[in-house]
């Protein structure tokens, strides 16, 4: 399974290694989403910085829905791209393929696996507090995608 990875906060006062790891994560802003295969380098990277993200297992519905709303491409871009540089004939094959970590978005040439989220429709549960307890932060499993589903914004909304 590939993770979901979603920057929650941006505390003023940040330790060097916590910084570089959100960079290697390409988190660079709050409401930043990437997508990360599930190993243990990059478990422990998500530990290491478990008080500024949520992460959980993406689905590949979610990640469809991605691609096509928050990608600096447009749909038919991608498409063509993913047909031309891969063995896959369209978005729904290659995400079940990134879900499954066969292979990675960076693979695509011009896709970047960085998406700029929308905050959630009806905001946070609460930006100081782990997940199993109330709040937000860190490790959730499948619920991560109900929260980029309300991060997706309005276009998505309108969708839907």
């Amino acid at each position: 399974m590939a993770f979901a990875v979603v920057r929650i906060r941006s505390p003023r006062k940040k330790q060097k290694k916590i910084e570089d790891t959100l960079e290697m994560l390409r988190l660079y802003k709050v409401n930043h989403c990437t997508i990360v295969p599930e190993d243990p380098n990059h478990e422990g990277m998500l530990n290491k910085v478990k008080d500024l993200v949520t992460w959980g297992e993406v689905e590949e519905d979610v990640l469809v829905d991605l691609l096509k709303q928050r990608s600096d491409l447009e749909k038919d871009e991608i498409e063509e791209k993913i047909k031309e540089q891969s063995s896959y004939d369209d978005i729904e094959g290659f995400a079940e393929a990134v879900v499954q970590n066969e292979v990675t978005l960076g693979e695509i040439e011009g896709l970047e696996n960085i998406f700029r989220m929308h905050p959630p429709k009806g905001g946070y549960e609460g930006v100081k507090k782990p997940y199993n307890t109330g709040g937000s932060l860190g490790y959730r499993s499948d619920d991560v995608n109900s929260l980029i589903k309300s991060m997706l914004g309005p276009e998505y909304l309108e969708e839907a």
